[in-house]
């Protein structure tokens, strides 16, 4: 494992910490309000960034949104890399991919995701109906890529469906969206997992398709899934940094009875335990990332990250808050924006006790396909040997 930045992806991080430190201010952030920083987005785009993430890969953009979560910059960055960018590119089509991915790369196609897996259904081939009671950066996408409940994995125009907005904890620009017989488009085209074999002649070929065309469905999602978990860890550590960085700031210059807070035992420690924590998410984070960059299982690193992210980032945020004293508690401050975000982050990744759950499925099942691909190998070696044993006798 090796988590050193390559050149393309420290020069994209240093272009982004620079973007993101000039434009997403203080007072530009509340000038947004709830909604997104338009000329951030733009300059963000203008700059190559979200094209750089097709070739800096995984662990370039967990990089980039580190520096994005450290200023709670207002634009929609991690939502349409995963689920636009990153996805398209490792399961749409070729068609779907010249036709979108120019797009997602210069910022005029934004693309969010509804994931996990929910209730939408599809009725006649090709349309979609459910609701979505939360989707991050809705009002700014032009696109959804929505997995139902089968796993498929299913790209919807917003202009095709009912968009309401939604206020959250944090200001994602959410939305509720509701398709009703809504034209949906599978991703990897229309052909994408097909199942029905017109050659085969027995009912184990029908069998072997259907299998074939569920592990397919599984695959892509899972995919999508964890690099998401990944993605929005990274972005969490960035907001934890963030913060930490805030309350050490602040406990440096506050003086109580004369002497700065920041040497009193109790408040270093508590700063430490919330580095520490942010140290953790990062690490998992990367790890993750790195791994599905080399084309290697990742899905149990990513719940990993997203457990760190969840657990520690809640800590860590209420930490930074309360290191500022009754500062900490004005809405107006920039250290609560931290703390928003950190809670919203830790509700869109899932409570760490499912997510552990979750971990602990993953594992075993991962372990019980090993065990069942050593039976497999040793069968033969068992014939093989009894073989030999036979024409000895003889």
């Amino acid at each position: 494992m090796d988590f050193t930045p390559t050149q393309e992806q420290t020069a994209a991080r240093e272009l982004a910490a620079r973007i993101f430190g000039d434009l997403s201010t203080h007072e530009r952030l509340t000038a947004a309000g709830t909604g997104s920083d338009a000329e951030l987005w733009k300059a963000l785009c203008e700059a190559g960034l979200p094209a750089a993430v097709e070739d800096i890969g995984l662990l370039g953009l967990v990089l980039l949104l580190e520096e994005q979560g450290r200023t709670t910059a207002q634009v929609p960055f991690a939502a349409s890399c995963v689920y636009g960018l990153l996805a398209v590119s490792a399961h749409g089509s070729a068609r779907q991919r010249e036709r979108l991915l120019p797009g997602i790369a210069d910022g005029s196609v934004v693309v969010t995701g509804a994931l996990p897996a929910t209730a939408v259904r599809g009725g006649v081939p090709g349309e979609l109906s459910g609701v979505v009671p939360f989707v991050p950066w809705l009002r700014d996408a032009t696109h959804v890529l929505v997995a139902d409940g089968e796993h498929r994995l299913w790209l919807v125009r917003t202009a095709d469906a009912r968009c309401e907005p939604v206020e959250s904890t944090a200001p994602w620009s959410a939305g509720r969206l509701t398709l009703d017989a809504t034209p949906a488009e599978r991703l990897g085209g229309a052909d994408a997992y097909a199942h029905a074999d017109t050659d085969a002649h027995t009912d184990a070929d029908a069998d072997a398709d259907a299998d074939a065309y569920v592990d397919a469905c599984d695959e892509a999602y899972e995919d999508v899934l964890a690099t998401a978990r990944t993605a929005f860890a990274g972005l969490q550590a960035g907001v934890c940094a963030g913060s930490v960085a805030r309350a050490v700031a602040h406990t440096n210059t506050r003086e109580q009875f004369g002497r700065p807070l920041a040497v009193k035992q109790g408040v270093q420690l508590r700063a430490a335990d919330a580095h520490l924590d942010t140290e953790a998410i990062r690490v998992t984070a990367y790890e993750a990332a790195w791994r599905r960059d080399e084309g290697l299982d990742h899905a149990a690193h990513a719940l990993t990250a997203a457990w760190w992210a969840s657990e520690a980032g809640h800590r860590v945020v209420h930490a930074g808050q309360h290191l500022h004293g009754g500062t900490g508690a004005d809405l107006e401050h920039p250290v609560h924006r931290h703390f928003l975000w950190g809670r919203q982050l830790e509700a869109y990744l899932g409570c760490g006790s499912e997510l552990l759950q979750e971990l602990g499925e993953t594992i075993v099942r991962g372990e019980t396909e090993r065990e069942a691909e050593r039976g497999t190998e040793a069968e033969p070696e068992g014939r093989a040997e009894r073989g030999t044993e036979g024409a000895g006798d003889a």
